[in-house]
């Protein structure tokens, strides 16, 4: 039996601008069906959802993983792309309400399982916590807002001394367009589609990414490669622009730090993938892929400005990592949370539901096919 393909992503990151979350962009509007899991922490909607992924990869069907930006560990969806069929976590902080009750949205109530007169007498423990863990977001915020002011000045060094040789950038960008493209203008009457979504994120581990997941290997890969600031993301949203602007569907994956700019984007119909090598993914290139070094297009700005550039960089990762430790101060106080819920759940009654969620998704799978 064929085993399905794994990919994953992250519907939402701790960014500079708090929690910046793309959850409309799991599924496409035209879902056959979407399962919303309701219920409290440790209620076992991530293992609810996970538990049906293996069942449904075992069958041969590809599965894609979207992780929580909180816990890497645990998943705020699954989505069966050839099914058009989603199980989506839709508890604080990404509320879902059914768009089309019945005819596509199910909530699926895992609250229902649990020993109710206990969660009561714990009430009180219930919104210390609750209210420690909102504080720490809070404060996780705030140095992850630093720590973008500080990159931007990382960032700004090179155009503010004009150390940066725009119209050789512009050039580059037209050459690369002209190579995936092929000179090629694609008009159809389909809407343009983008998604977008993150394969970084910021969680209480530091940056995790899951970008290896999401490339196939037949895929042409063009590389950005430079230091900060040298436009590599100015880059890959002119490709992004270019793509969508020929009415190819373009997966743009975002910046955990600051979603307002693109990393990478994937252009299936043509099996090529842009991608900015920056930590945590710097990537090894393949004989195969194309490199572009946007640091051929910078000169440098001189030791005295170099060293400004080197101490903002230096406040830069110390904020950073501040924020990283409150992040992971939440994930311990969530895990006290979830040890709330988790002896008073009918785990045993959640897995037989658990199979009834799976028997109704093959048997619309049979249907569809």
């Amino acid at each position: 039996m064929l085993t399905g393909k794994m990919r994953k992503v992250f519907p939402a990151s701790n960014s500079a601008y708090g929690f910046f979350s793309f959850y409309d962009q799991i599924i496409e509007d035209d879902a056959a069906r979407i399962f919303v899991i309701k219920g409290g922490p440790g209620v076992g909607k991530s293992t609810f959802m996970l538990n049906i992924a293996q069942e449904l990869m075992n069958e041969g069907y590809d599965v894609e993983f979207h992780c929580c930006s909180a816990d890497d560990e645990s998943l705020d969806g699954v989505v069966i792309p050839a099914l058009k069929i989603a199980l989506i976590d839709g508890t604080a902080p990404h509320i879902v309400d059914p768009k089309h009750p019945g005819a596509v949205d199910e909530i699926v109530h895992l609250g229902q399982f649990w020993d109710e007169d206990v969660m009561i007498s714990n009430r009180e423990a219930i919104v210390k916590a609750n209210r420690e863990i909102s504080r720490l977001y809070r404060r996780a915020y705030h140095y992850l807002a630093a720590a973008k002011l500080f990159l931007d000045e990382v960032e700004d060094f090179y155009r503010e001394n004009n150390a940066l040789n725009l119209a050789g950038l512009d050039k580059m960008a037209l050459q690369i367009i002209k190579e995936i493209f092929n000179d090629h203008v694609y008009v159809s009457d389909n809407r343009r589609r983008e998604r977008h979504l993150f394969a970084t994120a910021i969680t209480p581990a530091g940056f995790v990414s899951h970008l290896d997941t999401l490339i196939p290997p037949d895929y042409k890969r063009y590389i950005i490669s430079g230091d900060d600031g040298t436009g590599k993301n100015e880059l890959i949203a002119r490709i992004k622009d270019a793509a969508v602007m020929r009415s190819y569907f373009v997966e743009a994956f975002h910046c955990a730090l600051d979603p307002h700019k693109i990393d990478h984007i994937i252009i299936p119909g043509l099996k090529v993938a842009v991608l900015n090598s920056v930590t945590p993914h710097i990537l090894t290139p393949r004989p195969e892929d194309t490199v572009v070094e946007t640091d051929a297009f910078v000169k440098s700005p001189g030791a005295g400005i170099q060293k400004e550039r080197d101490v903002a960089r230096e406040l830069y990762q110390r904020t950073f990592d501040i924020a990283v430790q409150y992040l992971s101060q939440t994930k311990a106080v969530h895990d006290q949370l979830e040890s709330y819920y988790i002896p008073n759940m009918r785990f045993k009654e959640i897995n037989r539901l658990g199979r009834i969620i799976l028997d109704k998704i093959l048997a619309l799978s049979a249907g569809i096919s």
